[in-house]
């Protein structure tokens, strides 16, 4: 199982890794300043039964 993943800033366009805290279920949302330009994002993820992780963001 992964314990990080990536998302694309959409203000910056930054790739930014981020750690995942499985124990707060298979489908989180939640947000997080970029660390480049200090903007917020909307983070969206899943959590497959497999392990494999889907991660989005949006401009919050």
């Amino acid at each position: 199982m992964q314990n990080e993943a990536n998302y694309l800033c959409q203000n910056c366009g930054e790739l930014i890794v981020v750690p995942i805290d499985i124990s707060a279920g298979s489908s989180q949302s939640y947000s997080e300043d970029c660390p480049v330009c200090c903007r917020t994002n909307l983070i969206r993820l899943e959590i497959g039964s497999d392990g494999q992780i889907w991660m989005a963001s949006e401009i919050e």
